[in-house]
């Protein structure tokens, strides 16, 4: 139950489950995993047909402005496990070029400056290192034999310096203290945050470190944040669009929460910090700030720093709003004060005169182009798709993009214009096997008499004759996008390629619908979302090729809690539920979250709070305190390292439904987290979710 940014997600997910292999070494090529040549003889897309696409991510535009680098993870599912190769392909297209063929994965690909040749992070030696080889794959060497490996690199832009982030023990740990208890398995703890995510919380943090850098050779690392408990990036999702180099390679902005603790647990007030490297002195440019402060971007000559800043302490889901300090006074500026939507992925034009950056608007995720001196703001690129990041090739833009009818290919966008050229092809042997489904875009009047924009997904070949189940999805967040995402497992196309009508409702709180839309969910979990939800499955249930009898209700995370809520407050309107992760019980939930910041703001406050009537009305809401009216079939699932929604919330659920004799199902994960990362766990996932809806909507 978190905002997450969807189309981040296939990389986050993709680096995840590759980072549990990247220190396999491969002995022989059959460990190699290839791109699948499948023969598909019904045209169904089928999970299996789902975990064999390549996962395409991370481009990079080559110094030149020529040629772009780039990674995809192939996943091979009776090995249940993934590597991921480098690919480099022609700005103008054409038949990319395979630089490596491993079975031990390639990560955070980049040019060197001059262009000449290309790092990236690999396991081959048995640690996480950086490597170089030249621009056609050739000359593959090791560069750094650094002691516990690194977990990212980013060249300065003049090629005299490198950067690195690394984990560095800061605390004593158990065995520091009681040497002589070397095998104890016991933690002690004495403060909050002690586990995030899906991982407990150690002596170690992640620092920033640089080092001189000459033609491949690293000199001596230094720690730009020597024994402060603190991350950089942040955790968990944090990466090197966090910190940056100035063109000169003399300062590094970095982004940091420097809080500790409890502190850390309710709070979202991270800074830009400029590290100087000559001196060695660190300036805290967003004091003043109370919320996040992220994403800087240095101007090409120098002179200004470009970041995004959210202005409310403990509210992740905050308005990014754009500011750019002037760095010989520090004096700042914000920009577009009227426009309501945040920037992402900050990029310069090679003058200065003008920035690119990826905009969530009207359930889409477009690139947009701000002039200063005509202080103009533009779309570059409408349409029904989402845009995951921008860069600059030259005089054309080049993106990663994706709809819920295809996964993340590589294209070239005319700046003026807006024209798309597609670039690779990653998945067209198979997406030219499938009959795909159909998305239809609707406006849905609310009971509080609001516009609704309302996604409805049709099966492929479809037959308005006929009549179809029809599911309700409920977005998760509360406030992450409904969008043109592609997803692995919350995938739109497979559900329809089954024979159901999806009902994707941007239901108040959601992202990408204006800062006023979203902020409509707080302190109000269950409250005119919950009404927006009902509302869009009675319009479209309405249609006469959708079968009401046979309407199932669906979600993960916030959408988990909006599954467990309806399943209360229902009204017999549905046949079959499918919960996953999601919240059951917000006063136990509050109380063994990971980041508690994020229940103070949503809530307005905790529930022994007896006297906050702000408080006590959000929990008051908590689905728990329906199951009384409980009447329906449910699927409950979640992971064991689920920090963020501890699993005991899913048991709950599930127990509540066995005690009252409802028919339930309780999938559990005890290796997965807040998602569903490995290729087998994944099938499972699918069919059991097909397996429970078929059951009570089509038999």
């Amino acid at each position: 139950m978190r905002k997450l940014f969807l189309w981040a997600l296939p990389l986050a997910a993709i680096f995840a489950f590759g980072c549990n292999n990247k220190t396999q070494v491969a002995e022989n090529t059959e460990d190699i995993i290839f791109r699948k040549d499948l023969k598909i003889e019904n045209r169904k897309l089928t999970p299996e047909v789902l975990w064999s696409m390549g996962r395409l991510g991370d481009a990079q535009v080559s110094p030149d402005g020529n040629t772009i680098l780039y990674g995809v993870a192939y996943y091979d599912i009776p090995q249940n496990k993934s590597n991921r190769e480098l690919f480099t392909v022609p700005v103008t297209g054409g038949i990319p070029t395979r630089l490596t063929t491993t079975a031990n994965g390639e990560y955070s690909a980049s040019w060197t400056p001059d262009g000449k040749r290309i790092g990236y992070l690999s396991a081959q030696s048995g640690s996480l290192q950086l490597w170089e080889m030249n621009v056609d794959g050739s000359n593959k060497t090791q560069v750094t034999n650094i002691d516990g490996g690194v977990d990212n690199f980013k060249y300065s832009p003049n090629g005299k310096r490198i950067m690195f982030t690394k984990d560095v023990k800061i605390l004593e740990s158990v065995k520091d203290i009681y040497p002589d208890l070397p095998k104890a398995g016991g933690k002690i703890i004495t403060n909050l945050l002690y586990r995030h995510w899906d991982q407990w919380e150690d002596e170690l943090f992640s620092h920033v470190f640089y080092a001189d850098y000459n033609n491949g050779v690293v000199g001596e690392l230094k720690d730009i944040m020597p024994s402060e408990p603190y991350d950089s990036p942040l955790k968990p999702f944090g990466g090197m669009e966090e910190i940056s180099w100035s063109p000169d390679g003399n300062y590094i902005a970095y982004g940091c929460k420097k809080l500790y603790g409890k502190d850390y647990a309710i709070s979202t007030n991270s800074d830009i910090y400029l590290y100087n490297i000559k001196t060695g002195e660190t300036k805290n440019l967003t004091e003043e700030n109370k919320g996040y402060d992220r994403f800087p971007s240095f101007s090409n000559n120098g002179e200004f720093l470009a970041y995004t800043s959210q202005e409310h302490d403990g509210f992740e889901a905050d308005q990014e709003r754009l500011f750019i300090i002037d760095l010989k006074d520090f004096s700042k500026k914000r920009y577009l004060k009227d426009f309501e939507y945040s920037p992402s992925g900050i990029i310069w034009s090679n003058d200065d005169k003008e920035l690119y950056f990826v905009v969530g608007i009207d359930a889409t995720h477009q690139i947009y182009n701000y002039n200063f001196e005509e202080d103009k703001l533009s779309p570059v690129t409408q349409g029904i798709h989402d845009y995951h990041m921008v860069a600059l090739a030259n005089n054309t833009l080049i993106g990663t993009k994706v709809s819920m009818l295809m996964p993340e290919d590589i294209y070239s966008i005319n700046p003026d214009s807006g024209e798309e050229t597609q670039i690779t092809f990653e998945n067209k042997n198979i997406l030219d096997q499938l009959d795909m489904p159909t998305v239809e875009k609707r406006w849905v009047t609310t009971t509080d008499n609001k516009q609704m924009l309302t996604w409805v997904v049709l099966p492929p070949n479809f037959d308005k004759t006929k009549k179809y189940p029809a599911i309700l999805y409920c977005e998760g967040g509360p406030q992450s996008p409904l969008s043109q995402f592609w997803s692995y497992r919350w995938n739109f196309s497979i559900m329809a390629s089954n024979d159901y009508i999806i009902v994707a409702p941007n239901r108040r709180g959601v992202l990408a619908m204006g800062q006023e839309w979203t902020n409509q969910i707080s302190k109000d979990n269950a409250g005119q979302a919950m009404r927006d939800l009902l509302a869009a499955i009675d319009v479209v249930k309405q249609e006469p090729y959708v079968d009401e009898t046979r309407l199932g209700a669906i979600g993960a995370s916030f959408g988990g809690f909006s599954v467990y809520w309806l399943a209360g407050n229902h009204n017999k309107r549905f046949k079959a539920f499918i919960a996953h992760c999601g919240v059951f019980n917000s006063e136990m939930e509050f109380a063994t979250t990971d980041e508690s910041f994020f229940d103070y703001w949503e809530k307005g406050g905790a529930p022994w709070e007896k006297d906050n009537k702000v408080a006590q009305k959000s929990f008051a809401g908590s689905p728990h305190n329906f199951v009384d009216k409980w009447d329906t079939p449910i699927l409950v699932v979640h992971g064991g390292l689920d920090f963020r929604i501890p699993y005991t919330q899913g048991m709950a659920a599930f127990n509540a439904a066995q005690l009252k004799g409802i028919p339930s199902e309780f999938l559990y994960f005890p290796q997965e987290n807040h998602w569903v990362l490995s290729p087998q766990n994944g099938i499972l996932w699918q069919r059991r979710f097909f397996n429970w809806l078929d059951t009570y909507l089509k038999k």
